[in-house]
């Protein structure tokens, strides 16, 4: 198992990039031969906008790179945070530390990001997307993503994590960010079974649908437990979802400098 972990502590960043390209790769193919919903649109114009996003969001990795090994290194000096009064297996803290993860760092700050006001605001470019496709996970603010980083660096230190359970859980995020946005039609047997365990393509697809209440529910990422321990979790008829949001007119989908304005578009008129 320290093998195993210490493969994630020592990975260079060519492997990580890599895993983000063959991840979102392979969900991009499965799109054209298995698709849940058969869109009529330019694939690659819509996904441009979603890659200068990521390209933003890669920027912002590397400044909360230097944060985040700057946080290790206390950790590993102070001894602080949960697991450190614990005697636990390796493999127990490493699935107590991706529960936490998920928790915080996705289900959490979610839920804040569609219930507070500013942050709702910087939060709308994800769901103003009116083709949700694999490329879409990659589709957030740049403040928005901030403010996600923000709260995994949170649980990380109050559970005082190894930076293997931290890079392992990023692995296994972006496997579930592609993965749960593409555009993949699984049977649908198979996909509700698993949502009882984990986040699956349909359940994450009403999250996108363009009005309340489905927009305000299925908040979790890799996990479905967090949805139906707290109530939020919905699945119903795909065919019934459109995509986008409904205080956003549909044709600002794609324009990038309206998408990165819309926080400060007085315009647009929010919820809260």
């Amino acid at each position: 198992m320290e093998n195993f972990l210490l493969f994630f502590e020592n990975m260079p960043t060519w492997q990580k990039l890599l895993w983000v390209a063959l991840v979102l790769g392979i969900f991009w193919l499965l799109e054209g031969y298995y698709a849940l919903v058969k869109f009529r649109y330019n694939k690659w114009k819509h996904a441009r906008t979603n890659f200068i996003l990521l390209g933003f969001v890669m920027l912002i990795n590397l400044i909360f790179g230097i944060i985040t090994g700057g946080i290790f290194l206390w950790l590993n000096n102070s001894q602080f945070g949960l697991l450190q009064l614990f005697n636990l297996p390796v493999w127990a803290e490493l699935i107590l530390a991706i529960m936490v993860l998920d928790l915080i760092a996705q289900y959490f700050v979610h839920y804040l990001l569609h219930k507070v006001r500013w942050m709702w605001r910087l939060h709308l470019i994800h769901h103003t997307d009116t083709h949700v496709d694999a490329t879409t996970g990659t589709r957030h603010h740049p403040f928005d993503f901030i403010i996600r980083e923000s709260f995994a660096l949170i649980a990380v230190v109050i559970m005082g994590m190894p930076v293997a359970y931290y890079l392992f859980y990023r692995i296994l995020s972006i496997f579930f960010t592609y993965f749960t946005h593409a555009n993949i039609s699984l049977p649908k047997g198979i996909d509700q079974v698993l949502s009882y365990i984990i986040v699956t393509p349909n359940m994450h697809k009403f999250h996108h649908h363009f009005q309340l209440p489905w927009t305000d529910s299925n908040y979790g990422n890799m996990l479905s437990i967090w949805d139906r321990i707290f109530g939020t979790f919905i699945y119903d008829d795909t065919s019934r979802i459109r995509y986008g949001i409904d205080i956003v007119e549909d044709n600002t989908s794609d324009k990038i400098g309206y998408q990165l304005g819309i926080p400060f578009n007085k315009s647009i008129k929010t919820k809260n």
